[in-house]
């Protein structure tokens, strides 16, 4: 089976066919892991070598998450490669990604991937997350092997107000312990945990999906 092949195969297992039934948007998915292949050789884009495994373990894992997290605006912090959210802003054109990378060599690679893709919906900030401020509203801000769930929430939460209970939080995990569950305090609450089933792999994967509740002052109280 060639690379395409696998590609379309995957993605009628992730019922994600409907989103590509267009050409055009399979080949974007197979120059964004070929732009990947050729520049991972000189700035350390991924572990994974062989570009099978990148369209299994980055893709195919990226795209396992779209039925479970809600546009327009996603934020993806910590993105290195682009991943999730290359994959989502080819495959929801009609979002808005921003994608946060401290790393220069990283934030280039992504430039050229958002020329030779021509993604007009992405948008890269080369900043730590913690010097980023964001004044349009945000539907989701996730993160994808990014830190535990109690720094993932410290760094980002002042990218949301306070008031707002419609923005999500959602960490992809391999797996997730009590213990780090447990970092998820007040106003922060856990919504959901889903369990994923990746295309081609065989490790086990979830989704933390976390949502924030309004703290009443001592004055709401009275």
């Amino acid at each position: 089976m060639n690379l395409a092949e696998r590609l379309e195969q995957g993605l009628y297992e992730l019922d994600c066919s409907v989103q590509f039934q267009s050409q055009e948007l399979q080949q974007r998915v197979i120059k964004y892991l070929l732009l990947i292949q050729k520049w991972n050789k000189r700035y350390n884009l991924t572990a994974i070598k062989t570009i099978e495994a990148m369209l299994y373990q980055h893709v195919m894992d990226s795209l396992s998450i779209t039925t479970y997290i809600k546009g327009p605006k996603i934020v993806d912090i910590g993105t290195g490669a682009g991943l999730p959210g290359i994959p989502l802003a080819i495959t929801q054109p009609d979002w808005q990604v921003i994608l946060v990378e401290s790393n220069q060599k990283k934030t280039a690679f992504l430039q050229q991937v958002k020329i030779e893709l021509g993604l007009a919906n992405v948008t890269i900030v080369s900043k730590r997350v913690e010097d980023f401020f964001f004044k349009n509203k945000i539907n989701t801000v996730i993160s994808r092997a990014y830190s535990s769930l109690g720094l993932f929430l410290n760094t980002t939460r002042h990218l949301v107000p306070s008031n707002d209970v419609c923005c999500r939080w959602v960490a992809m995990k391999s797996r997730c312990s009590d213990r780090e569950l447990a970092e998820v305090t007040p106003p922060f609450f856990i919504e959901n945990k889903i369990p994923l089933t990746v295309p081609g792999l065989s490790v086990s994967r979830e989704l933390i999906i976390i949502g924030q509740s309004v703290q009443l002052s001592e004055l709401d109280r009275e």
